[in-house]
């Protein structure tokens, strides 16, 4: 699976539990850290959760493993990380503050429905 695979399949994964406002950026050129994130929201602590353990598990099922999860324990702002593809799933609040859409304002961006 390549990279934009990648990270169209981790956002079909979070609409798949009800995640909003899905949006890939794609950041290859921009940053030697990661060439997309996906960012989702959730409504909840638990829905935040049931999002990333849904994108675990089916990326798990397509023989990928993330290399880290930072902040499940919270679940107010949890990364999932597989190297090239990062995942970024928040509570619709912490989504406003934090603002990476802005922060990223020049990356190609797709929105997913």
């Amino acid at each position: 699976m390549d990279t934009r695979d990648k990270a169209h399949e981790c956002g079909r994964l979070a609409l798949d539990k009800k995640a909003k406002d899905v949006l890939i950026l794609e950041l290859s050129g921009l940053t030697d850290i990661t060439d997309f994130f996906v960012l989702a929201s959730g409504t909840s602590e638990r829905h935040v959760k049931t999002i990333c353990d849904g994108i675990e598990q089916g990326m798990k099922e397509k023989g990928l493993k993330a290399l880290s999860v930072e902040g499940y324990d919270e679940g107010r702002w949890v990364i999932i990380d597989y190297g090239d593809t990062m995942i970024h799933v928040f509570q619709e609040p912490l989504r406003e503050l934090y603002d990476l859409e802005n922060l990223w304002i020049e990356a190609k961006r797709e929105t997913m429905d």
